[in-house]
Formats: C-alpha cells, structure tokens, sequence
C-alpha cells in the first residue's frame, strides 16, 4: 500500500506542474463540465447517478496574452430519488490582465442528470442543462470596452444537452451547446485609437454583440482504480460547428474566420479519497490542436484545476 501511494503521489505532482507545456483546460463555454459530462467520474455498481456532494475548485489559466485567470467554483450536486440529480455551479472569477484586472461572479450553470440504463456493467446518463448570463460581458476600462477575456461572462442564454456510458475503467460521453442571443459586449478596436494601450488592444479580436457558434464534444477517459485514488486520462475535441460572429458599429454583421472548427484536448489527472464522504482531484489539460481565433475569451495557453469535494 505503501508504494501505490508513493505512485500516486508522484502523479499528483507530475500533472499540477507538468501544466506549463502549452496546456489548456475545457476551451469551451461550459458543457463539458456539466452533469453527466463531466470528467473523472465516481462509479458505483449499486448506485446510479445519484450524487449529494458540493465541490469546491480552484483554476488557474494562462491566455495567449499573458492574462492571467483565477476561476473559484461551487458546484452542487443533490440527487433526486435514486435516478435524477440536480447541479446548481457558480463561479467567482479573477483576471490579471495587461490591460486591467477584472472580477467578479461568472455565469450560473444549472443541469438536470437523468440515468437512463444501470447495470453490473455500466451505465448511460443523460444530461440536460442552461447557462444564465449572471456576470458580466461589458466590463471597461477609461470607459472603453474590454476584450472577452477581461470580463467574468460570456454574457448568453445557452442550452445544453448530452449523453454518457460510464464504467469502471471507461467513460465515454457527447453533447452540443448552443447560445440563445448575442452577448452585450461592446469590444470595437476604433474605440481605442489614440490611446496609449491601443496597439495592445489590436492583437484581441473584435467582439462586439458576439454571435458564439454552436459547439459539439466528444470525451473518451480511461481511469485506473484503486482502493483510495484513481488516476485518469482522456481525450476532449470540441468541434465548433459554425463561426462567430460579430456586428460593427455600422450595423454590419460578419463572420469571424478561424473561430469554427476543432479543439483537441488530452487530460490528464487524478484523486484521492480521504474517506468515502471527501477526497481531492487535480486535473490538467494539454493542448494538441486549437482554433485560431477565439474572440469569445475562451482559450487557454495553460490551466492548472484542483478540487475538494465533501458528499453527504
């Protein structure tokens, strides 16, 4: 036993700080964290999604631009007879950023998991779930609007809907996210001419009454078992089907170039159980492939998660 825990350990630290290879977290809007989508799973022959916990997690991501994102998450679970479990997750974000830093409450997210099959095998888990624009999407700095990655939400109406098989060793899941309406983001480059920042403020992308596209994923994990810890790894693409757009203050819509197509992700991470009521995860994320443009704020150079989470 002694020795499975000097491994564990040792993996521990190898993903908390192997983070820094040009790494990113989810790189999505919200739906790959949600319900029964969600990595690292707990799995139970006898019990189905039924989960009463709270998780409490600390993120830390590095942007392209040096900004740097502290993401402090909530995440409720309470399970609803032995089939059906109600998610309730807010965040509390914080931007150190070259142009200001920025904070305050993100975007709530609310999920509903329902199992659909449960055996001695596996079991398939469907989830559906909304994110509510409750941060801020205008944030500004001399009176003049910030790029997406300075403000605290994305500032849309989303639904979300997905489907997952979960194992002992394997999980595999899909979904799609959709935004509802354009966000109230006001970020015009001309804005911004004549001041001192503007030159910094030219490498963002333009996000003005942003447009987001819809977004497919696809997550495929493999977790490793033991007694008291678990040690996964997986594969997230999200694929966005359509491109962002955004209008000018002329009134002109136009579709962003290189803000459709994949983001390829490969997790690595891993847990302990303190007991069977509270233990610890940690999970990185290594970038293989990202879109070119991501005036929504979402992408991230590197992104470093670790969590507690009390079930009762």
């Amino acid at each position: 036993m002694f020795e499975k825990t000097k491994w564990f350990i040792a993996i521990l630290l190898l993903t908390f700080t192997s983070g820094t290879i040009n790494a990113q977290g989810c790189s999505d809007a919200g739906f790959c964290t949600m319900g029964a989508l969600k990595p690292d799973q707990g799995y139970s022959k006898r019990l189905s999604v039924q989960i009463r916990s709270i998780e409490l997690s600390q993120y830390i991501g590095l942007t392209h631009f040096k900004d740097v994102i502290f993401n402090y998450t909530a995440d409720v679970n309470i399970g609803i007879g032995d089939k059906t479990t109600i998610q309730v997750k807010v965040p509390y974000v914080y931007v150190e950023g070259v142009l200001k830093n920025t904070n305050g409450i993100g975007d709530l997210s609310l999920g509903l998991a329902q199992n659909l099959v449960s055996n001695e095998r596996y079991q398939i888990n469907l989830t559906l779930g909304t994110k509510l624009p409750i941060g801020n999407s205008n944030l500004a700095l001399d009176g003049k609007p910030l790029p997406m990655y300075y403000q605290t939400g994305l500032g849309t109406y989303d639904v979300i809907a997905g489907i997952s098989l979960i194992s002992k060793g394997w999980m595999v899941a899909t979904g799609y996210q959709q935004s509802l309406n354009r966000n109230d983001n006001d970020f015009w480059w001309s804005d911004w001419e004549g001041h001192p920042m503007e030159a910094t403020v030219r490498a963002y992308k333009q996000s003005r009454s942003l447009n987001r596209g819809k977004d497919i994923m696809f997550r495929v994990e493999r977790n490793f078992r033991f007694s008291n810890f678990n040690f996964n790894i997986g594969l997230l693409p999200i694929y966005r089907l359509t491109k962002d757009t955004n209008i000018s203050r002329g009134g002109i819509e136009s579709k962003i170039d290189g803000s459709d197509g994949l983001a390829l992700t490969l997790l690595v991470g891993g847990g302990y159980q303190f007991s069977v009521k509270s233990g610890i995860k940690i999970m990185n994320g290594f970038r293989l492939v990202k879109r070119h443009f991501n005036p929504d704020g979402l992408s991230r150079e590197f992104v470093s998660n670790i969590g507690y989470v009390y079930k009762f």
